[in-house]
Formats: structure tokens, sequence, C-alpha cells
């Protein structure tokens, strides 16, 4: 097949991707979001554990995330904001991993993660509506219902019930990690999506800890037919618990022999102006990748990620 024959077959499951993508501007539109953009070249992304930004020369780095602008809007009076935008990741190519791929962002200020979880459900409905499956459909040899009852676990609840073990600080990270991916997540969001909500708290270097429970994060995760959809949390705010969180994962890093970045000292200036918010990161990709029952990212992109010579 050559490319032009490739195009040109790819266009229904573009057009799929344009009417969600409308689908969820609407919705957050119509609830009184601002639309805003944000760089993609930053020089100092937030230091996280598990994540490798992309270096760009010498300038800086291609943004993990929008967060960090994001909030620093939220710091300056912004209430409620959004943006569709490309991030980039190093070294993630898979059936649901591209070293490029997009992600709509969202904040509120003066709410906590629960909202962001009624925000799930309209915006996940409303992509379902535009695009013909609000009465559910098959897809992967299940039939998936964005109608139907979402079960919402806690992260100790899930590893109970699906691996066996209750994760408690300190952690087994490689166990908690191994579990995670091999009896937790591919178990979650039939045929509703799920919630998965209060990971432990070293597993949220961003979020804020609950205040009821410290061991545990006000951070969810939102499921669907076994694959993460949205990471959300209620933000952390203190500029001097946030500074050593970052500073704990650089030094981790730095142990394993991993790269390290700059500390973002222009958003932690921010951080005293910030006042109580939360914040969720949705993966275009993989909605549309489930909403068009398609195997892996590579068919739901017009261009798949190609492989860089060494």
């Amino acid at each position: 097949m050559t490319e032009q024959e490739d195009l040109a077959a790819r266009r229904p499951v573009l057009e799929l991707r344009a009417r969600v993508i409308g689908a969820l501007r609407a919705f957050l539109d119509r609830q009184g979001f601002l639309e805003v953009q944000t760089p993609v070249l930053t020089p100092a992304p937030a230091p996280e554990q598990h994540i490798d930004p992309v270096r760009a020369g010498s300038t800086g780095y291609l943004i993990t995330s929008p967060e960090l602008y994001m909030k620093r809007l939220l710091a300056a009076g912004c209430e409620r904001i959004y943006q569709f935008t490309p991030v980039f990741r190093a070294g993630e190519r898979g059936r649901i991993h591209h070293p490029e791929f997009t992600l709509l962002e969202w904040y509120r200020l003066g709410s906590d993660y629960r909202a962001l979880q009624d925000d799930c459900r309209g915006l996940l409905t409303a992509a379902c509506e535009a695009t013909g499956r609000s009465d559910g459909w098959s897809c992967g040899g299940h039939f998936l219902d964005v109608g139907a009852h979402w079960r919402h676990l806690t992260v100790r609840e899930a590893f109970l019930l699906l691996a066996g073990w209750e994760p408690l600080e300190p952690l087994d990270q490689d166990r908690f990690d191994r579990d995670m991916v091999e009896k937790v997540e591919p178990r979650l969001g039939f045929p509703a999506p799920c919630i998965l909500s209060d990971y432990p708290a070293s597993q949220a270097a961003l979020a804020r800890l609950s205040p009821h429970d410290p061991t545990v994060a006000e951070r969810f995760e939102l499921y669907w037919a076994g694959v993460e959809l949205a990471n959300g949390f209620s933000e952390l705010t203190d500029p001097r618990e946030q500074r050593a969180r970052f500073n704990a994962v650089i030094e981790e890093r730095r142990r394993a022999g991993r790269s390290v970045t700059p500390i973002p000292e222009r958003f932690l200036d921010s951080l005293p102006h910030l006042k109580p918010c939360a914040g969720i990161a949705l993966g275009v990709d993989r909605l549309v990748m489930l909403l068009s029952c398609a195997h892996d990212l590579d068919q739901v992109v017009a261009f798949p990620p190609e492989v860089v010579p060494s």
C-alpha cells in the first residue's frame, strides 16, 4: 500500500477523531472553561520518577505535560481552563504508548478531585453521543457501555481484590508496578469506566495528601476496557512540600543512573498564589482507540511515530 492509499484509508478514523475532539471541546465550553495554549518547549519540566522528557537541543525540553504552565495561569486568577496539546515522552512506544501523543488537560480552581470525576463522566458521555456509541458497542471481544454503572475502587481495595495484598507505605515499588500492570489494570473498566482513587502517597508527586489519611493522596485514574484514560488529582499548593518532593524524585533518578532536569523555579514561585484546585489529563488518542475499536494507537493518528535512526 502506498502512503497516499494508507492516508486515504485512515480518513474514517480521522473523522471520528475530529468528532470526539469537537464533543470534548463543546462540553468544556458549556461548563464555562476557557481554552488556553501554553508552550510546548520548556526549560524545566516537572521531575517525575517514571517519565523521561525529550531534550530539545540546547534550549530546553519538550513538555511531558502542560501542567506547570496551566497551574501558573490558575495562580494568576484563571478559574477554569483547558487545552488540547501534543506532549512528548522519551522511550515510550507500544500498543498504547507513543513518544508523541495528544492530551486534553483541564483544571478547576476551588475544586478537588471529586469534581474532576464528574467531568470525566460528562466528557465520555459526550464523546459517545458524538460517535453513536451511547447505547454501547462491542470492542475487542467486550461490550462497553458508558451508561452502565461506573465502578469506584480505592487502590487499596483494588489490590486486595485483584492482587491479593495491601499496598502500604513504605511501598514495595517493583511489586506495586508489576501487579498494577499485570493484575489490576487489565481487569478495570468493564463494561463501564472505572475510577481508581486514593493512591499511596509515594505515587503522587504533585497531588495533595488526603486530610483524612495522609498515607494516601487525592489522586485518581480513569480506566476503560483495561486502558488508563486519565490521571487527575487535587493539586499540591505548598511550595516547600513541592520542592522537597521534586528534590526527592531527582535524587532517586540520580541513584538509578537516570537523567535529571532543572528544578522548575518559576512554577514553585507561583505556588504561594495558587488556591486549592484540581487538574487532570486525558489521553485523546487512547479514547479514540476505544471508540473506534482500533487495536493500537498507530491506527488512530494520521502519521504513526517513525523509528529515528541511532
